[in-house]
């Protein structure tokens, strides 16, 4: 039987009984070789809500920022870039830089300072005092790492680079410096005699005019006839007649002979040097008819430190060398200081130019007290009083002066703190001013050192060093007249630096918003050679050299003095005038503050103005180690620091409104003492509305600190969550195969290196380096510097980054504070002036008519009662004073 062949199946059939295969109930095993598909989609999500996140807020940046523009934020920027970290490093402020700063000034480098500046003659227009101009400018370029161009910038005043080079200081975002060249008249000895005239007409006896010196002082020995004794901006002429002692040629002096009926018409007067300026000296005289003055100093104001009390004239001791000097101007300080030629304006080398009616009529001599012995002599019991001869000769003319100036720009622009120097001395001044040059020296090297670190201050800063102070404060008047509305705008105080060392006790000067700044900061300085004591407890050191003889007028002068320091306002007193704080205080209102060393009864005589003021003399006898050097350096250098990084300037208001109380209370005894009838209780009342808006202000400038550094830390806070934010979308990129960009590419992008094309091997063998030439290699640094600029920007701190409209408003109610501030002192300014020297305009304090050098408080009150004795003329100052005062009310309460 055959056998059955099995059906035949079609494709279609086999399809239809082909079992589908079911899934296996094995899981496959999970590759690492990326994240799941879930992973991804979660990060794609998360990374997409970031990103939405971060449009929004950039959207919501640009709708603030342009809503903050529309209301004029854009001057509280500053606070967006000054406190922001940088590179997730907080920004160098406070205690950090005030340590750095404290750590660098040095007694090797003081010394070092000195002696290139005090070594040589400097005399203002010399060529020695241009020589130092420039000493101070490669200091300023080297310590701020300014860039020498290839013309020095020396410009000369009123011309379209000078004015620029001052009014640019609120644009500048790198150091710059410069030196000014203005033109003042000004004078150099000719010829100079001293003689007595015997009966017949011949010369008796002749004055040996030059002071005398050897090597035993090697620079003293020198140029002990380098500068001839003169006195500056003396009238040339000669002048004939019989002497007069006339003591300290003070107002009381002059009005004692006069009560005598002592007569001076056609007379020379002899007078010490000391209690006044000494060309009130002149004035005084000039006004009674006299025909010329002579001035000497005397051993009687040495204190202890004389040859009756054993001790070895300078350069073999302590005591006064007795053929020594003082030169000096005779300029009419109290009427207007500067060029005499142009007042109230500058002194370009074109400017139309005054007779000068600050300077004197009649001609003028210093002398030595050798010469004045044998003078004295002449008029003691006994003496023949013969005809003294006095002829000086000297050159008037336009000379021009040189102010050298660096900036350091800060965060705020449009507030600037000065710091000045005048750098002229009338020989090598070791002492004036070369002492205060040493030490602002090491306050510059302290500043480069915190520049280098990366710190820049919150405030710009304007460092001067001032030239020609010494013939009337000019070199800082001129440039205080040329950019007074500049000054007035942006300055918000002036510290001056004069003789930082000329003895043993620490003094310090200020406006009385400052006081408070100059002594808390002199209590955190320790004190140059005593430990666990403060700078501030140099207040009452003496020097080293006792005796029991002592002129016992002298004496008392001396302890008055001492107890009107002490009395007045913290121990800080108010300032008249004599140095070149002068403009900026007592015509624009500037607050300012002085300081320095100053010599005792007890010091090793301090020959002012001389040949002997030597750095010998200064490294032998008067600061020994340059300890008080450094630590004024690093006092003036703590005032500078905090007044250009304090968010709310440490001007303290309050106290100076309280001290033109106890201005008023002195003009009250006055009254009380005389015949003028005046009412003060109109003014009284002014002052103490004034002194409560100032406690308003005090209030007000605390709260809106508190609000900034609230704001400032909120956005910090903002700060650390962004990062943390930025780190986390970091990781989810690098998981999803798109890592962020190291900064070390981007750096390396912006590496000028890197654009540099590569080297390589020719058909010979050797290695060509191609030469890309000037204009390639220019174009390649300012690729990479754009690259880098670049960079800067996409790294923006976070708070400007984000603005905060809660910051910036804090910001502008700080400014508003320190505005008010700042308008303290300027409130004072009257544009009427003080009657007779309207070039002065403070109403709260000036250098006395009839003192030069000392303030007189309320002057133009005070002086219409005890110079004028006019009570009419009192009520008008009275009322004058007290409008002010009201006006300065409103402003604090706006």
């Amino acid at each position: 039987m055959a056998a059955v062949a099995a059906p035949r199946l079609s494709i279609k059939k086999e399809d239809e009984f082909i079992p589908i295969p079911v899934a296996s109930p094995r899981r496959p095993e999970r590759t690492r070789a990326g994240p799941s598909a879930l992973f991804k989609k979660i990060a794609r999500v998360a990374l997409l809500a970031l990103t939405v996140g971060a449009v929004h807020r950039a959207w919501n940046n640009h709708q603030a920022r342009k809503a903050l523009q529309a209301t004029d934020f854009t001057n509280e920027l500053w606070a967006l870039d000054a406190f922001a970290p940088r590179h997730g490093k907080p920004p160098m402020i406070g205690k950090e830089v005030e340590d750095i700063f404290l750590s660098v000034p040095n007694s090797a480098s003081a010394i070092a300072a000195s002696r290139q500046y005090a070594t040589k003659p400097h005399l203002a227009g010399s060529e020695g005092d241009f020589n130092t101009a420039k000493y101070f400018l490669e200091l300023l370029q080297h310590e701020f790492s300014i860039q020498p161009t290839s013309s020095e910038p020396i410009y000369s005043a009123g011309t379209p680079a000078s004015r620029n080079a001052t009014l640019s200081i609120t644009n500048l975002t790198s150091p710059a410096a410069w030196i000014d060249t203005y033109y003042p008249v000004m004078n150099t000895p000719l010829d100079r005699k001293l003689e007595i005239i015997g009966d017949d007409g011949e010369v008796v006896w002749s004055a040996k005019v030059e002071e005398v010196a050897d090597s035993t002082d090697p620079e003293a020995g020198v140029y002990a006839e380098a500068v001839p004794t003169f006195h500056g901006l003396s009238k040339n002429g000669t002048a004939e007649g019989q002497l007069v002692y006339a003591h300290y040629g003070r107002r009381e002096d002059y009005a004692a002979l006069v009560e005598k009926g002592v007569d001076l018409k056609g007379k020379i007067v002899i007078t010490r040097y000391g209690g006044i300026f000494r060309g009130l000296k002149v004035k005084g005289a000039e006004e009674l008819g006299a025909a010329g003055v002579l001035i000497y100093s005397d051993p009687r104001d040495d204190g202890t430190v004389t040859v009756e009390n054993g001790y070895a004239p300078y350069p073999n001791g302590p005591a006064r060398n007795p053929t020594s000097v003082q030169r000096g101007s005779v300029q009419y300080l109290s009427m207007y200081p500067g060029d005499p030629t142009t007042p109230g304006y500058p002194a370009y080398e074109n400017s139309t130019r005054t007779d000068g009616a600050n300077i004197p009529k009649i001609p003028s001599l210093p002398m030595s007290w050798n010469n004045a012995k044998r003078l004295l002599e002449e008029i003691a019991e006994g003496g023949g009083n013969k005809t003294i001869r006095l002829v000086n000769h000297v050159d008037d003319r336009v000379i021009p002066i040189w102010n050298t100036m660096g900036v350091i720009p800060g965060h705020i622009k449009d507030e600037v703190v000065l710091v000045g120097n005048h750098r002229d001395a009338w020989v090598m001044g070791a002492t004036d001013p070369s002492s205060g040059t040493a030490s602002a020296h090491e306050m510059i090297r302290g500043f480069g050192v915190l520049l280098r670190k990366g710190w820049k201050p919150l405030r710009t800063i304007v460092i001067a060093s001032w030239d020609a102070e010494e013939y009337g404060l000019i070199g800082s008047t001129e440039w205080g007249e040329d950019f007074a509305d500049w000054i007035q705008e942006h300055v918000v105080t002036y510290l001056n630096l004069d003789s930082s060392v000329g003895g043993s006790r620490y003094r310090a000067s200020a406006s009385p918003s400052l006081a408070h700044l100059s002594r808390q900061t002199a209590e955190e300085i320790p004190h140059p050679t005593m430990p666990g004591k403060t700078l501030w407890d140099a207040t009452t050191d003496s020097g080293p050299f006792y005796g029991e003889n002592i002129d016992e007028e002298v004496k008392a002068m001396y302890e008055q003095d001492v107890e009107a320091f002490a009395a007045s306002g913290l121990g800080v007193s108010p300032l008249g005038s004599g140095s070149d704080y002068t403009v900026f205080l007592q015509r624009l209102g500037v607050a300012s503050g002085n300081e320095g060393f100053g010599s005792t009864l007890s010091d090793a005589v301090y020959h002012y103005h001389s040949v002997f003021d030597s750095q010998r003399w200064q490294e032998l006898y008067c600061d020994p180690g340059f300890t008080k050097h450094v630590v004024i350096a690093k006092h003036l250098g703590l005032q500078t620091l905090r007044l250009a990084g304090s968010i709310v300037l440490p001007l303290n208001t309050t106290h100076y409104a309280y001290e033109l109380e106890s201005y008023l209370d002195k003009v009250e005894e006055i009254v009380s003492s005389s015949s003028a009838e005046v009412n003060l209780l109109p003014l009284r009342q002014s002052i103490k509305a004034l002194q409560k808006a100032s406690v308003a202000l005090d209030v007000e400038k605390h709260r809106a600190e508190h609000a900034l550094r609230r704001a400032i830390e909120k956005l910090k806070k903002k700060h650390a969550i962004m990062r943390k934010i930025r780190k986390a979308i970091c990781k989810i990129r690098k998981h999803i195969g798109k890592p962020c960009h190291k900064k070390e590419d981007e750096e390396a992008v912006c590496d000028i290196k890197s654009l540099t094309p590569p080297e390589f091997v020719g058909k010979d063998g050797r290695v060509i380096k191609p030469r890309l030439g000037r204009a390639v290699g220019i174009m390649l640094e300012r690729r990479a510097e754009e690259c880098r600029a670049a960079q800067r920007r996409s790294e923006m701190p976070l708070l400007l980054a984000h603005p905060s409209r809660k910051l910036l408003k804090a910001v502008k109610r700080v400014q508003a504070a320190n505005k008010k501030l700042v308008a303290f002192e300027r409130g004072l300014i009257s544009d009427e002036g003080i009657k007779d020297r309207e070039w002065y305009k403070h109403l709260g304090v000036a250098p006395g008519k009839w003192l030069g050098y000392g303030a007189t408080t309320l002057p133009a009150l005070t002086e219409s009662i005890t110079i004028d004795n006019n009570s009419t003329l009192a009520k008008y100052e009275a009322m004058r004073l007290k409008e002010l005062i009201d006006g300065l009310t409103a402003k604090m309460k706006s």
